[in-house]
């Protein structure tokens, strides 16, 4: 099943309109698909992970565009590969071969069409994962749904001027809000080992200075999400990307502003959580690409 841009790409919630076969669009993405590195990533969560590793397509180009991006030259689209549908099913079979937990789709909206085009290629025999930044369109997303089995968004922030102020998208929290409720709707399942087959892990990062928005992000997952989906509130923040003029964003989080957003969501009642150690906050953990 092919997405109609017949009136140019509307994939994501910029709705820029513009013609990928002759132009760049808002996200930087043209019509080719586009790749920095695929392998076996054994850093998400335990249950996505697990032994061997999650195969993790890292796609370039991002309609969000975070300006403390971690994955700075990913998202500008300054680098990577292009490869065609048939090429991206290749790889979901070379992973899976290689013994990969899933497969695990990095920041994919923008190329969600080809992605379809791809499953219907060659849909693996593990779990596929969505892992997107959240800012998503419903009506895009449930185009995709039946291909995916996992969900891995993020729900960065609930103040329309923090989103503003760090990605220029003042409706951040009305998308992306929508887009979590929906994807929730993926029942829960682990298997026996403890790796989740079904369902979603909504993921929080905490940022320098931001612990009361963050509550906020808490107080409507815990409302809408605790019994149906599970949270990883994380710690990982690393001052990188185009942050000049953010001096709030030149340091990394201290342990009291982490513990003091984990303490509140234990407050609140919510049990299905995934906590970080701090030492994750370092660059050590950030891919080094291929392409």
């Amino acid at each position: 099943m092919r997405l109609n841009l017949n009136n140019g790409c509307n994939l994501c919630p910029i709705s820029c309109c513009a013609d990928r076969t002759k132009k760049v669009g808002a996200c930087g993405a043209g019509d080719k698909i586009k790749i920095a590195k695929y392998y076996l990533h054994k850093f998400e969560e335990p249950c996505i992970s697990g032994k061997n590793g999650s195969g993790t397509v890292f796609f370039c180009g991002c309609s969000l565009k975070c300006k403390f991006c971690q994955n700075f030259e990913l998202s500008r689209n300054l680098r990577g590969k292009e490869i065609t549908a048939g090429e991206l099913a290749d790889i979901f079979f070379e992973l899976e071969n290689v013994g990969a937990e899933n497969i695990n789709l990095v920041t994919p909206t923008q190329f969600s069409d080809k992605i379809i085009e791809a499953l219907n290629i060659y849909k693996p025999k593990i779990p596929v994962v969505y892992n997107t930044h959240g800012y998503e369109k419903p009506e895009i997303l449930q185009k995709i749904y039946s291909f995916i089995d996992v969900f891995l968004p993020d729900l960065k922030f609930y103040s329309q001027a923090l989103s503003t102020r760090y990605t220029g998208k003042s409706n951040y929290f009305e998308y992306a809000s929508k887009a979590v409720l929906l994807m929730a709707q993926k029942p829960l399942i682990f298997d026996k080992k403890g790796m989740l087959k079904s369902g979603t892990i909504v993921r929080h990062l905490v940022l320098p200075a931001c612990a009361s928005d963050s509550k906020r992000i808490i107080d409507f997952f815990a409302d809408n999400l605790k019994d149906r989906a599970y949270l990883n509130v994380m710690s990982q923040y690393t001052p990188m990307g185009e942050i000049t003029d953010l001096p709030e964003l030149s340091r990394k989080i201290t342990k009291r502003e982490y513990d003091s957003v984990i303490d509140y969501a234990i407050s609140k009642g919510i049990e299905k959580m995934f906590y970080q150690k701090r030492i994750s906050a370092s660059e050590e953990y950030i891919p080094v690409w291929d392409y």
